[in-house]
């Protein structure tokens, strides 16, 4: 757990001469200079403007979340129909409610609603999430200093489901978990630079089993919809990669994991838009030294087809990668990956230029970086950079996947996109797609009021910090909370709200008493 700020300044205080010598020149602490101390320096400590806060703009930050809905709002209007105030009610409520955020617990903590227009909006008004995810695209786009430094990374998020009753719910591997089990697997691209990071696309991935006959049925009742096609993983990483390329979105480098790092056509594909690319790949991955001569061997015989699938034919045979962290012409240093609120984190590192060769492919010339870790675990990964690329360079792009985690992580933890619930295709798209656009509305906020307002550097040397915390998601949404209060209900108002639920309960029951009641034989 990271030192509290009266933690740090009590360490401080105790070095910097607010001590009293007695006796033999032996220290004792002076309380009651200590504690003037701490009067003086505590209210000090705790000026919002010393830390980028401006009382003006936490006060217009519920405008703020007003303005940045309005931006996206034609994306929530049909041609019928302008259903967007849900679209705010949405997004203000993932902002600001904590656990338990279903529709009618959004409805009813808001607007003292039912929660019905909210899960019609949400699970059957026919907007596009993809259209929530251009304008985001759009938005940072507009941003110049992230023209250069970005990265994409390609990644994938399981919720355990208790069926398959949910849209893409399967037994399937779930690597949060670690196991196969029953969940939903979302495939998404994150996009990161520096302390700014945002989700930017996203795919449910459905396993083959329910483009079969037995689940026709299924498909037709949760809406999937009908062009869609069975698509593995991989194939549908490359797709959004190809998509956000194509919208212009400017990034430096894709990160991905082993799951895409493993397959040597996703990397080649990858390699032929023209982008480089930063892939873990397993550790019996086998790599080559020194680059295998490759031809087609000679004909057998008289008899039989020429060759025409090419092979190695040199002598020389490849290694795992593994094997190359005990080889001994690897080469290890000591690198600073980062600075955390644990301190700084350090690892080793080995960078080693390898060959692949795969099935009747001609070589392909990679860099293999090698990460130690202090517990003696080590990750791989390939890049497709140039040859004359510094070694830091590709060290650094070796660990940029660190960013997805946080988005994943601020999703989940702070927006509620675990908390999802509902069954239909077009809920889990809009969902998805405004989880994204509410932690672009506090990635937007932090960059900002980062721009706009300046920390005074002597707070790092008071607290005796290398880095002050950045703004995380939960302080800003604490910000929001204060200025954005949740409504409270009347008596009155509540008991028509638990009025009108037992009427929908009732109603239900009456439906399906109706449906079970055989019809009259006419006969």
């Amino acid at each position: 757990m990271a030192p509290s700020p009266e933690r740090l300044l009590e360490e401080s205080l105790t070095g910097t001469g607010l001590r009293r010598f007695v006796g033999h020149g032996q220290e004792q602490p002076a309380q009651d200079e200590m504690a003037e101390a701490y009067e003086s320096c505590e209210p000090a400590l705790h000026a919002p403007q010393r830390w980028g806060l401006s009382a003006e703009a936490v006060a217009r930050l519920g405008d703020r979340l007003s303005q940045f809905w309005l931006r996206f709002r034609g994306g929530f209007t049909t041609r019928t129909r302008d259903t967007s105030e849900h679209a705010y009610d949405y997004l203000r409520a993932q902002l600001t409610m904590d656990p338990e955020r279903n529709f009618a617990n959004m409805d009813r903590t808001l607007n003292g609603g039912d929660g019905q227009a909210l899960q019609h909006f949400m699970s059957n008004s026919p907007w596009s999430g993809q259209v929530v995810f251009s304008q985001i695209q759009a938005e940072l786009k507009a941003i110049p200093a992230l023209a250069h430094g970005s990265t994409l990374i390609l990644d994938e998020s399981a919720d355990e489901k208790a069926g398959t009753h949910n849209a893409g719910a399967s037994r399937q591997y779930n690597g949060r978990l670690g196991k196969v089990d029953v969940c939903r697997v979302d495939t998404c691209l994150t996009y990161a630079n520096g302390g700014l990071w945002a989700m930017v696309e996203g795919e449910l991935f459905l396993p083959e089993e329910w483009f079969g006959a037995a689940f026709a049925q299924k498909r037709t009742e949760l809406g999937i919809p009908a062009e869609r096609r069975f698509e593995t993983k991989i194939q549908l990483g490359l797709k959004m990669v190809k998509r956000v390329k194509g919208h212009g979105l400017p990034f430096d480098l894709l990160a991905c994991d082993a799951l895409y790092g493993r397959d040597s056509q996703f990397r080649a594909d990858v390699d032929a838009e023209g982008v480089r690319y930063a892939a873990q790949v397993p550790a019996d991955t086998l790599v080559y030294l020194s680059e295998p001569r490759v031809g087609l061997p000679p004909k057998r015989g008289k008899r039989g087809r020429p060759r025409t699938r090419l092979q190695v034919l040199s002598s020389q045979r490849p290694q795992e990668v593994r094997a190359l962290a005990q080889h001994p012409q690897t080469v290890w240093e000591q690198i600073q990956v980062r600075h955390t609120e644990r301190g700084r984190l350090t690892a080793d590192f080995a960078v080693r230029r390898v060959w692949t060769v795969a099935a009747g492919q001609r070589p392909r010339a990679e860099w293999l970086v090698i990460r130690r870790n202090s517990d003696g675990d080590c990750s791989y990964t390939r890049l497709n950079a140039p040859t004359d690329t510094p070694q830091a360079w590709l060290i650094a792009w070796s660990c940029r996947r660190y960013f997805t985690e946080r988005t994943f992580e601020d999703a989940k933890t702070e927006i509620g996109w675990d908390e999802f619930q509902a069954q239909k295709y077009r809920a889990w798209e809009h969902h998805l797609a405004l989880t994204a656009a509410a932690l672009w509305f506090v990635t937007q906020t932090k960059w900002a009021w980062a721009q706009m307002y300046t920390r005074d550097p002597a707070l790092a040397h008071q607290l005796e910090v290398e880095v002050l915390p950045a703004l995380s998601t939960a302080n800003v949404r604490e910000l929001l909370k204060a200025v954005l209060p949740m409504r409270q209900l009347t008596p009155a108002e509540a008991m028509d709200l638990v009025i009108t639920h037992l009427i929908h309960r009732a109603r239900s029951t009456s439906s399906r008493l109706k449906s079970q009641v055989k019809p009259q034989d006419s006969s």
